[in-house]
C-alpha cells in the first residue's frame, strides 16, 4: 500500500489490495485483498470494490457504488473472473459494474474517460470502450459490446449481446434488441434506427464533408430496394476510401446474435 494513499479509519482495506500513490478512500468503504486501485483514484464514502477489480488512475468513485461483485448469472460457478475498469472515469452513485464469467470469456472492461451516472449498470462479460457515457439507470445486460463515445440516455436497456458501435447514441427509455450501428441514433421501445447522431458528430469535430457523406451511405444502406448485404456492397463500391462508412460497413458485415437496427418500415432481409 502506497505511503500517500489517504485512508479514512472507518474503512476496511484488506491485505493484499494494492494502493496506488495518492489514492483517497473516504468513510464507510470497502477495499477486497485482490483489488488495484490505480494512482489518483477517489473513493467517495460507502463504495465497496471487491473481487480480481482493477480500476485506473485518477476514476472517482461515488457512495454507494459496488463494483466487481458476482456476476448475476446463474451459471456462474465462482470462476476467478475479472474486471477492468480505465483512467479518468468517473462512476456515481450507486452504480454496479459485475466480472465476467467462463461462458463469455472471463472478463468485463470498461475504458478510459467514460461516465456512469447514478444507479447505471455495466452487466457480465460486457465491453465497453472509451469516452462512453451511460445516463442515470443505464441497464447493460451481459455480454454486449459498446463502442467509443457512445451515449445511452437515462433509463434505456441494452438486451444481451446486443452490439453498440462508436459514437451511437441510444435515446432515454429505449430497450434496444438489436444492434445499433456506428454513428446511428435508435429511439423507443422497442428501438429502432431513427437516423444519425448528428449532434454527436458535430460536437466531435467530424467535417461537413464528413457528415454528408455518412448520410449518404445511410441513405443507401437503408433504402428499399434490394436486401441489407447487397446494399452495403453497393456502399462500400462507392465510399471505399470514407473510413467512416467503412467503420459502418465492417460493423454489419461482422455480425452478431442480434440483428442490426433499421428504420421503421425498413425490410430487415439479409
Amino acid at each position: 500500500m502506497s505511503a500517500s494513499a489517504t485512508i479514512h479509519p472507518s474503512s476496511v482495506v484488506e491485505d493484499g489490495a494494492q494502493i496506488g500513490d495518492g489514492v483517497t478512500i473516504g468513510p464507510f468503504c470497502h477495499i477486497g485483498p485482490q483489488v488495484v486501485l490505480g494512482e489518483g483514484c477517489e473513493l467517495l464514502s460507502h463504495a465497496v470494490v471487491a473481487g480480481l477489480t482493477t480500476i485506473g488512475p485518477r476514476t472517482k468513485i461515488y457512495p454507494f457504488a459496488s463494483l466487481g461483485h458476482a456476476p448475476q448469472d446463474l451459471k456462474y460457478r465462482g470462476e476467478a473472473s475479472t474486471l477492468t475498469i480505465g483512467a479518468d472515469c468517473m462512476i456515481r452513485e450507486g452504480v454496479t459494474m459485475n466480472p465476467g464469467t467462463a461462458g463469455g470469456g472471463m472478463k468485463t472492461t470498461v475504458g478510459n474517460a467514460c461516465a456512469f451516472l447514478a444507479n447505471s449498470h455495466v452487466g457480465h462479460d460486457c465491453r465497453v470502450g472509451d469516452n462512453v457515457i451511460f445516463s442515470n439507470n443505464v441497464m447493460l445486460a451481459g455480454h454486449c459490446t459498446v463502442g467509443n463515445y457512445a451515449i445511452l440516455g437515462g433509463g434505456a436497456g441494452v438486451i444481451q449481446f446486443a452490439r453498440i458501435g462508436n459514437h451511437g447514441f441510444v435515446g432515454g427509455c429505449a430497450a434496444l434488441e438489436n444492434d445499433c450501428i456506428p454513428y446511428g441514433m435508435v429511439l423507443g421501445n422497442r428501438a429502432y434506427l431513427s437516423g444519425l447522431n448528428i449532434i454527436g458528430l458535430q460536437r466531435r469535430g467530424f467535417s461537413r464533408d464528413d457528415i454528408h457523406a455518412l448520410r449518404r451511405a445511410y441513405r443507401q444502406l437503408f433504402a428499399p430496394e434490394g436486401t441489407l448485404m447487397e446494399r452495403v456492397e453497393d456502399a462500400a463500391a462507392e465510399f471505399g476510401s470514407h473510413p467512416a462508412v467503412q467503420e459502418i460497413l465492417a460493423f454489419i458485415r461482422e455480425g452478431s446474435k442480434r440483428s442490426i437496427c433499421t428504420p421503421r418500415g425498413t425490410a430487415q432481409a439479409i
